[in-house]
């Protein structure tokens, strides 16, 4: 049974840094691709970064780059998010998933459960 679990949410203020990390278990790893989403309350999930099994290669939504950075550990069971320069505006949910394929869509397989991030200003 695959299961993702955010974690490293909280409350900060505007102009700091925080990294989430997802940690995972029962993936048969493959050719598998790792994404962080994020949810502002009444709109869709948003797509921030992805990358693949191996670390290789990443995708970052034009919004984010350069700003965030998505990361493996060297045992590639945890995902991480470094998030620089937090503005209130990236206050939402933040969701870790996991999915066969790349894609920038909220398709992907399976999702964590969330964590929240509040950026006061």
């Amino acid at each position: 049974q695959v299961q993702l679990v955010e974690s490293g949410g909280g409350l900060v203020q505007a102009g700091t840094s925080l990294t989430l990390s997802c940690s995972t278990s029962g993936v048969v790893f493959g050719n598998y691709v790792w994404g962080w989403f994020r949810q502002h309350p009444g709109k869709e999930r948003e797509f921030l970064a992805a990358i693949d099994w191996r670390g290789a290669n990443t995708d970052y939504a034009d919004s984010v780059k350069g700003r965030f950075t998505i990361s493996k550990d060297n045992w590639k069971t945890v995902i991480f998010l470094q998030m620089n320069n937090l503005q209130p505006e990236d206050t939402a949910a933040y969701y870790c998933a996991v999915n066969s394929a790349w894609s920038r869509r909220p398709d992907y397989a399976y999702w964590g459960q969330g964590t929240q991030v509040t950026v006061s200003s």
